[in-house]
C-alpha cells in the first residue's frame, strides 16, 4: 500500500470492549451509540457497561477496503471509485455508505436472532466533522437502531484529538484498528469543527433524530481517562446513572 501512514483518513482511538458487537466508522467528534441488553431495563439503561458473552466486531475495514479497492482498480488501469491517488474522498456520500452498511449488518443480526438483545450489546462508533456532520450522520441510522439507542459523546478538544492521532501512529500497522492515523492536514480538513455543541444546546437530555428522542450523555475525556481502567469505570458509572435516571 506504499506509505499509507501519510494518507489514511480515519484514526479512531479504541477503548477495549470485550463483550459487545462493535461497529466502527470514522473521527472527531466521536459518538458512541449503544443498544444494550434488555436485562438492563427499558431500552437498555446501563449503556456504559457492555455484557459478557457477546462477541466484538469492527468496521474500520470498510474504510480500509475502500482504499484497497481503489488501488486494485488503479493497478488494472480502471478509474478509482471513491478516492484520488492521495486517498482524499471524491464524494461525501461515502460517509453515509459506511453507515448504511452498519444498518444492514445490524438488521441482519436482528433477523437471524429475534432475541438478539437479550444477550448482546451493540456498540456503534463514528465521528463526523463539519457544521452539520453529526446530526446528518445520526439521521442515516435506521429506526431499528435509533429506537433502541443511547448516545455517548466522547468530548476532547481538537488539539487533544490531534495529539492522540499522532501518538497512535505505528509504522507498518496502518491498517490496524489500534494504530491507524492520518496527517495533520486531513485532521484539519475533516475534523477541525463539529456540531455537537449545537445539538446538545437544544435539549439537556435527548437528541431528536427523525422523530425519535434519543437519550445522550457526554464522556469527558480531558484530562484523559481512557488510559486508566479505574478512571474509565468511574466516568462510565456516571453516564450509566444518568441514563437510569432518564429511563
Amino acid at each position: 500500500m506504499n506509505g499509507r501512514t501519510d494518507n489514511q483518513e480515519f484514526p479512531l482511538e479504541r477503548i477495549p470492549l470485550s463483550h459487545s458487537d462493535h461497529y466502527r466508522t470514522p473521527r472527531r467528534g466521536k459518538v458512541r451509540g449503544h443498544r444494550l441488553s434488555e436485562k438492563d431495563g427499558p431500552r437498555g439503561t446501563n449503556a456504559a457497561l457492555p455484557h459478557r458473552g457477546v462477541r466484538r466486531t469492527r468496521r474500520f475495514r470498510y474504510v480500509w477496503e475502500t482504499f484497497e479497492v481503489d488501488d486494485i482498480l488503479t493497478r488494472h488501469g480502471r478509474p478509482r471509485l471513491w478516492t484520488n491517488e492521495q486517498y482524499w474522498f471524491k464524494d461525501e456520500f461515502i460517509w453515509n455508505l459506511y453507515l448504511e452498511r452498519i444498518n444492514l449488518e445490524y438488521r441482519k443480526k436482528l433477523a437471524r436472532d429475534p432475541d438478539y438483545h437479550r444477550h448482546r450489546t451493540t456498540l456503534i462508533e463514528f465521528a463526523r466533522g463539519g457544521a452539520h456532520g453529526i446530526e446528518q450522520a445520526l439521521g442515516v441510522l435506521h429506526p431499528d437502531i435509533l429506537s433502541r439507542a443511547r448516545i455517548v459523546y466522547i468530548r476532547v478538544s481538537y488539539e487533544e484529538s490531534v495529539r492522540k492521532n499522532q501518538r497512535r501512529a505505528r509504522k507498518g500497522e496502518e491498517d490496524s484498528i489500534l494504530y491507524h492515523s492520518l496527517p495533520d492536514e486531513k485532521m484539519e480538513f475533516y475534523y477541525r469543527t463539529n456540531d455537537w455543541e449545537a445539538l446538545e444546546s437544544r435539549d439537556p437530555d435527548v437528541i431528536r433524530v427523525n422523530g425519535l428522542d434519543v437519550p445522550y450523555a457526554v464522556f469527558e475525556n480531558e484530562p484523559e481517562k481512557t488510559h486508566d481502567p479505574a478512571l474509565i469505570g468511574k466516568e462510565l458509572d456516571r453516564i450509566a446513572a444518568r441514563f437510569r435516571r432518564g429511563s
